[in-house]
């Protein structure tokens, strides 16, 4: 977060990758129970936020995001104003950059630079275990976004969290195919290709030795999402294979899709791959990036396109 400037802060919101997903029980209520690895990039948007007019205000510049009461940064502005108990106007300037429906977790992210930047215009306004809450409500990625680690489990709704030690920095290679995949349709997908009365073993308690390094992390990684989303979008397999076969530490689908991602031992490799896929889906964009290793925020945008 950039240092304030006219009653206002800039803040990046870093897109997010998941090392490990595991869809575990659902709930009564619809919602499942996760088990997951997040990590956070040096791509992502940027948002602009100030203390003036009435009401919350937000203009985008990007994609068509629908209307503005729909979008999480709003509700978020909304919802800290109300713990808060103040009628503040407040003007959010949002750079959107993270592509929708790709499993990046770009609007959850936003949400919790929102949040970070008016606990910072608002010091002492909001109990940070309300402001905790307010995230879980908000989206099961927001409170990663608040934790203090760009590397960290989450359990149950993603509420849960245990920051970790971070890892080295790793170049990261993003797959953006021309196509979104909506959570309900990866959810309904994944309970379609599970048979009648299916049912996981619960949570997995891992080692922290094994999360220290990058091999470690390789081992386990995994995503349930994977068989379901490629069996309804069969060119996502594909690129998998393909990203699979550059010798990358790992490869995966990140959240529910659309994107898929794959971390390197090295720039040399990574750039290979990405010339590589390029040439050979010439309709998905490739973004080279790397893996986040500091709270503080970059100054750019971390992310080039190849």
């Amino acid at each position: 977060m950039s240092p304030r400037s006219r009653g206002g802060v800039r803040v990046f919101a870093p897109a997010k990758v998941n090392l490990l997903l595991r869809v575990l029980a659902r709930e009564e209520s619809g919602f499942h129970q996760l088990e997951t690895l997040f990590c956070a990039l040096e791509f992502g948007d940027s948002l602009s936020v100030e203390l003036r007019g009435t009401g919350v205000s937000l203009e985008t510049d990007g994609p068509n995001l629908g209307p503005p009461e729909e979008n999480l940064v709003y509700r978020a502005a909304k919802g800290f104003l109300a713990l808060a108990g103040l009628e503040a106007g407040v003007e959010i300037q949002l750079t959107k950059r993270v592509p929708v429906q790709a499993g990046l977790g770009g609007g959850s992210s936003d949400a919790a630079a929102t949040l970070k930047a008016l606990r910072s215009l608002l010091p002492g306004r909001v109990e940070e275990v309300d402001l905790l809450s307010l995230a879980g409500e908000l989206g099961s990625d927001v409170p990663f976004f608040l934790s203090p680690s760009p590397l960290a489990l989450a359990w149950g709704r993603g509420g849960r969290i245990l920051p970790l030690p971070v890892l080295p920095r790793a170049p990261v290679l993003l797959c953006i195919p021309p196509f979104g995949m909506g959570t309900p349709e990866a959810y309904r997908a994944l309970g379609e290709g599970r048979p009648r009365g299916f049912c996981l073993p619960g949570p997995v308690n891992w080692s922290l030795a094994e999360l220290r390094s990058w091999g470690g992390i390789g081992a386990l990684a995994e995503n349930d999402f994977e068989g379901p989303v490629f069996e309804a979008a069969p060119r996502l397999r594909q690129l998998r294979e393909a990203l699979a076969d550059k010798e990358p530490i790992l490869s995966l689908l990140s959240g529910s899709g659309s994107a898929l991602f794959a971390v390197f031992q090295s720039e040399g490799v990574a750039a290979e791959a990405a010339a590589f896929m390029k040439a050979t889906f010439p309709e998905t964009m490739f973004i080279r990036t790397h893996t986040r290793t500091e709270v503080s925020d970059p100054t750019g945008v971390g992310g080039v396109e190849v």
